[in-house]
């Protein structure tokens, strides 16, 4: 298993930052144009399409072809958990369907004076059969 993380301080308080993310938009603008990435379809925690927030359950099915290369790939993932308290909050989400044999992704997000300190912070597998690495 491999661990990524990154932070990046945004010039947004913490209630802007964290209304971005909550839906399948931020995702969307936050992804480069060259991934050809396409919202296949979102569905909340009850199954309802398209929600106004995605909240613990709610799925999101992706597809993309990065750099318009090679068939769409597929990705859906699940939101695990999203609280908020005071100061910070977080979501993480788990990759479900896609080209991983484990991703789980944290989203989180800490007030900073009147900006917002975002941390991100991936478990991952990467998709090769570690027996032919030994």
């Amino acid at each position: 298993m491999t661990d990524y993380r990154r932070q990046t301080l945004v010039r947004a308080p913490l209630s802007e930052v964290w209304r971005f993310h909550s839906s399948v938009d931020g995702l969307v603008a936050l992804t480069p144009n060259w991934m050809n990435l396409r919202v296949e379809t979102v569905l909340g925690p009850d199954g309802e399409p398209d929600p106004e927030v995605l909240g613990a359950g709610s799925e999101v099915h992706l597809s993309m072809r990065p750099l318009g290369v090679g068939p769409r790939q597929h990705w859906s993932s699940r939101i695990l958990e999203r609280e908020q308290r005071d100061g910070e909050a977080w979501f993480s989400d788990e990759m479900v369907e896609g080209p991983f044999p484990h991703w789980v992704h944290t989203h989180r997000f800490t007030a900073d004076g009147d900006d917002t300190l975002v941390t991100d912070e991936v478990a991952y597998e990467l998709p090769i059969d570690r027996k032919s690495v030994v």
